[in-house]
């Protein structure tokens, strides 16, 4: 029986599931290395979604208006999977969430999560329809990360006027970032299934579990690519995939190992000194002797209160080297700590991580930091930073000052590559235990 159109109502457009298919196989030709990720997410219709007509969510799900998606060409279409499928490769939910996205800053991570993805999907080759965000958009350089661009993008045109937030008219301000769906930003969005899918036969998606399993995959395949001498595959997703696989060391070991190495060579040092007299004087009565002395090494700790570091993860870390210090005999004369995000905020000697004040929450400069430490008196022979490396470095190290850095890091199932560490500081990766 053929339905008449009630007059006065639009039907709802249908979805093209060949021109999807379509568009899937184009984009595993296209990166067969992502052909996994392509074929393990659920295509959903989802009308009046707008935008670019596409969007994820965290369970693995895409979402694509049906009447946007007859604008592009299979091409075109199967491009926008690939973007979207990248969100999801690259965990900028998870990122998000880790860096303290929230409503009010969504459209500035996804500004930057997007031009992370764009200028290596640029240079792979990939024709991204409508105008696709680049870093250079923002006014940054190409190849950093998310969360970079996250912190230095600060201006953002709103959206409901040709003004940026300040009050001035400015055309050539960052652009206004489609909604790329919680996938991209940790963001639950209206038109997104519950996880368990909700209604009787809609698909549920994936697990964090079964995520992180498809991330790894895709890692693999990623890795054999570049083995087989595919040239399509971009620096930077190559790293991240290096990155993923690593293998976990104990940071606890490798950290304690080098403060105490630091620690070691300061303390094995000795010296003359006429502070106290020498026990041969008795032999000397006419001339005054010194005596040998052995330093005790002062340790500074910097750590990293700016907003993308959260009060737990300091307190666990803080707790760790407290109890490497102890156990290297530093504890009774105890360590001075100092809470830093683009500034200095507070600095004192502590015996417990109970006494830190983690005072901050603003930008990230750890060099301040450490220009700091090393002014203190006495002088530190060692300096602890703990960060999470998203800050400039000073070009080369405080003279005469040993530096250790504790990389905070999310786990390697969240993804992301490392960010670049001064080649001048002992660096040991600290992943963040899961909650």
């Amino acid at each position: 029986m053929t339905m008449t159109p009630i007059m006065g109502v639009t039907p709802v457009a249908e979805l093209d599931r060949h021109q999807v298919a379509a568009a899937r196989l184009w984009a595993a030709h296209r990166f067969p290395y992502l052909a996994t990720a392509l074929f393990a997410s659920s295509v959903i219709s989802a009308p009046g979604l707008g935008g670019d007509g596409v969007s994820v969510d965290e369970n693995w799900r895409l979402y694509v208006d049906p009447q946007v998606a007859t604008s592009w060409s299979v091409e075109e279409l199967g491009a926008l999977l690939v973007h979207h499928t990248g969100h999801l490769v690259r965990d900028h939910a998870g990122r998000a969430i880790a860096v303290g996205v929230c409503e009010s800053t969504t459209e500035r991570w996804s500004l930057a999560a997007d031009a992370e993805l764009n200028d290596d999907l640029e240079d792979a080759g990939l024709e991204m329809p409508g105008e696709p965000v680049l870093p250079e958009h923002l006014g940054h350089e190409r190849g950093r990360l998310a969360e970079e661009y996250f912190q230095l993008t600060t201006k953002l045109r709103d959206p409901r006027s040709d003004t940026e937030e300040g009050g001035a008219d400015d055309e050539d301000g960052p652009p206004q970032a489609p909604d790329h769906g919680s996938g991209a930003h940790g963001q639950a969005r209206s038109w997104e299934n519950p996880a368990d899918g909700g209604a009787e036969g809609s698909p549920g998606g994936l697990s964090n579990h079964e995520g992180s399993l498809l991330r790894a995959q895709v890692a693999n395949e990623i890795l054999d690519a570049v083995r087989s001498g595919d040239d399509n595959v971009p620096t930077n997703w190559r790293r991240w995939a290096e990155s993923l696989l690593a293998p976990a060391v104990d940071w606890r070991k490798a950290l304690a190992g080098e403060v105490r190495r630091g620690v070691n060579s300061v303390a094995g040092c000795v010296d003359y000194s006429y502070r106290r007299p020498s026990r041969r004087a008795s032999a000397s009565p006419d001339v005054v002797l010194p005596a040998l002395d052995k330093p005790v090494p002062e340790v500074a700790i910097v750590c990293d209160t700016s907003g993308s570091m959260s009060p737990r993860q300091l307190e666990r870390v803080l707790a760790e080297v407290e109890g490497l210090l102890s156990s290297i005999g530093l504890r009774g004369n105890g360590v001075r700590v100092l809470a830093v995000d683009a500034a200095v905020q507070a600095a004192r000697r502590v015996s417990s991580a109970k006494q830190v004040e983690l005072l901050g929450g603003g930008g990230t400069d750890m060099g301040t930091g450490i220009e700091a430490a090393a002014a203190l008196k006495p002088r530190p022979s060692i300096v602890v930073v703990l960060t999470d490396g998203l800050t400039p470095w000073p070009k080369k190290a405080p003279r005469g000052v040993r530096v250790v850095v504790g990389l905070v890091t999310v786990p390697l199932s969240r993804g992301g590559s490392l960010p670049p560490m001064p080649a001048w500081a002992r660096v040991v990766r600290i992943e963040e235990d899961p909650l």
